[in-house]
């Protein structure tokens, strides 16, 4: 299965468990760079090291997830 097909499985999954479509939007942020990064892969084919890889590379270019950078925010902003 696609990287692609595992996120539309995966989001209807979780829409059925109820998560919010902020959560969902999040999550398909980081699929969507996870994308970017294998391209449109079979998951299979993505071992441990790969995706160890991918976390180093997302630290060293920033690309924090859409919720790390919301609170950081918010708590660097008091109301």
């Amino acid at each position: 299965m696609k990287l692609s097909e595992t996120w539309l499985a995966y989001k209807a999954d979780k829409r059925i468990e109820g998560y919010s479509p902020q959560t969902l939007k999040a999550y398909e942020l980081q699929t969507n760079l996870l994308i970017r990064f294998f391209g449109d892969i079979n998951i299979d084919s993505i071992s441990t090291e790969q995706l160890k890889d991918y976390l180093i590379y997302t630290n060293a270019k920033k690309l924090f997830s859409f919720p790390t950078l919301y609170f950081n925010r918010r708590s660097s902003n008091p109301s």
